[in-house]
């Protein structure tokens, strides 16, 4: 029998009694997909499951989006995030796998620098450090709901521009290319998601660059104190993985990074997959 017991009293929850690998029933999926819009988090512990395994479940809650170019797996829909190179050894401080996962340091939505952003992503711990590589999620719901009424209103209906290209360079001039900015120009995103029956949420992160509308320090200010609000301690939740385990998160209800580890000396191997938006975030603002 399927168990989902809160994590913190603001949000994510994890789920026992379930052997993903052996498939989920409908019934349970039905409950499983309420549960992430409730919690926006969920942990599923002791899941020892393969690729093919983690995309049968993934496609449960929707199809799966494909890896862009240039990221490993690139074209299926599993991304490798690993510090392993193809011959099973530790990558260069260098390479460019190591600096993604540098970038992913950042508090951000998965995606987000897309025209259809990422409904959801599932994370499987195939290989962990002894210390560090947490994963911090933050409660964007939670942290729209603690504003004052009159700004919660004041950010309905904005717009804020994400762009791939400007925060990958933030992080280091070598993690994006030229032909990666052409296949991913910078998109408009709502501020405010409203499509939760649990709660509208803020939408911001790493690659949020400006806000139309706004001078651009202005703009600047903004996104940093709404940041800064979003992800103070009583809005989030820090997972310390244990091998195995499968953490899913809703991309439109959260933020989330991973935090530093030994990357020279400790390996961490992780497998990510997707699940498409159903719809661009402007199709839902206010």
């Amino acid at each position: 029998m399927v168990e989902i017991t809160p994590l913190t009293p603001v949000f994510a929850a994890r789920v026992t009694g379930l052997d993903i690998g052996r498939g989920v029933d409908a019934a349970t999926m039905a409950t499983l997909k309420d549960a992430l819009d409730r919690h926006s988090v969920l942990v599923f512990p002791g899941q020892a499951i393969d690729d093919a395994a983690q995309v049968a479940f993934s496609e449960g809650f929707g199809p799966l989006e494909r890896t862009r170019p240039g990221a490993p797996g690139a074209g299926s829909p599993v991304i490798i995030l690993s510090n392993v190179g193809p011959d099973g050894g530790i990558e260069a401080p260098t390479a460019k796998q190591v600096l993604n996962n540098k970038a992913n340091r950042l508090w951000h939505h998965d995606s987000s620098f897309k025209q259809l952003p990422a409904r959801a992503s599932l994370l499987s711990a195939r290989e962990i450090p002894s210390a560090g590589g947490d994963t911090e999620f933050a409660s964007m719901r939670a942290a729209f709901a603690a504003l004052d009424p009159a700004e919660q209103a004041a950010l309905k209906g904005r717009v804020a521009i994400h762009d791939f290209g400007w925060s990958r360079a933030r992080v280091d001039a070598a993690l994006v290319s030229e032909d990666e900015r052409r296949q991913h120009p910078p998109v408009r995103q709502a501020m405010v998601l409203e499509e939760n029956p649990y709660g509208p949420a803020l939408y911001l992160g790493a690659h949020a660059r400006s806000i139309e509308g706004m001078e651009e320090e202005a703009a600047r200010i903004l996104i940093d104190r709404l940041m800064a609000h979003a992800t103070q301690p009583a809005f989030t939740y820090a997972h310390r993985w244990q091998r195995h385990d499968l953490v899913m998160w809703d991309n439109r209800a959260v933020l989330h990074r991973a935090t530093p580890f030994a990357t020279a000396t400790e390996r961490r191997h992780m497998v990510r997959t997707c699940v498409a938006g159903s719809a661009p975030t402007l199709a839902v603002a206010a």
